[in-house]
């Protein structure tokens, strides 16, 4: 079996020892993701044996699931109660390009969560700086995951982006591997656009399909990609990442990716 000698599961390699997952649907019974308690806190015990530091929990708003925040976190806060691991727990969402998301944004000015709302003190603290004189605060842009349909994009994709930077926000397209619409043109587009971009991890061991294993691969050696997340949805499919077997050049690539991504945000 030669041609298995250059790789490795994705529970062997290493790549998640100290990794932040900053996409899944492991907050139970909200959206398509885990659906009871017990599941979540069985994927997080797998999560935490090979080495994984911190999981954003990014449920979906979007017409078809218009989950409300206060809901949201009250749901987190049920399980910050029931977790006692070493994980770091976050709240954030996956903001569906849809009529639902340019309301928020444009009635609300807030399209609700987003990835900086669980700063905590400390960090809050390193977003100021001391000059000779005074103590000037730095603008910080907050993060916003975002997603389209896999097959069509929304209308005036460009302006909703356009809306979403003007508004404050920084935006980072999820999965964006997983589109059937777009192409290399396409990513180099939207990066130019100032769109920061999160691989699934999944996608590099064929999870979705060899087409979007095909893309995620290249716009890894391209240096695309800003962002790393599982997307978990269950366990099953946790089980399934985790033992699936990954090439030993990807995981290379990949690390570099993850540091990176250590390094840009502290």
């Amino acid at each position: 079996m030669w041609f298995l000698s250059n790789k490795v599961t994705v529970r062997d390699s290493g790549i998640l020892e100290g990794f932040c997952d900053y996409h899944s649907h492991l907050l139970p019974g909200v959206d398509d993701g885990v659906e009871e308690m017990d599941e979540t806190l069985q994927i997080l015990r797998e999560w935490q044996s090979v080495g994984v530091k911190e999981v954003w929990l990014t449920p979906h708003i979007m017409e078809d699931i218009p989950n409300e925040p206060a809901e949201l976190k009250k749901r987190f806060v049920a399980l910050q109660d029931c977790y006692h691991g070493n994980i770091k727990l976050n709240l954030a969402a996956e903001h569906m390009m849809d009529g639902l998301f340019m309301k928020n944004l444009n009635e609300n000015d807030n399209p609700n969560l987003n990835l900086n709302d669980n700063l905590d003190e400390n960090e809050k603290e390193n977003e100021k700086r001391r000059t000779k004189d005074e103590e000037v605060r730095v603008k910080v842009k907050t993060k916003l995951l975002v997603e389209t349909s896999f097959f069509i994009p929304p209308m005036n994709m460009e302006a909703i982006i356009d809306c979403v930077k003007n508004k404050g926000y920084e935006p980072i397209l999820a999965h964006p591997e997983r589109y059937q619409y777009m192409n290399k043109d396409d990513y180099r587009f939207w990066k130019r656009k100032g769109v920061l971009l999160q691989l699934n991890l999944p996608s590099l061991v064929g999870a979705y399909g060899p087409e979007e294993q095909y893309k995620a691969e290249w716009l890894l050696r391209e240096g695309m990609y800003d962002y790393c997340g599982t997307d978990t949805h269950s366990l099953e499919q946790a089980l399934f990442f985790l033992d699936s077997l990954i090439s030993q050049k990807v995981v290379k690539k990949l690390r570099r990716l993850i540091q990176y991504q250590q390094v840009r945000n502290g």
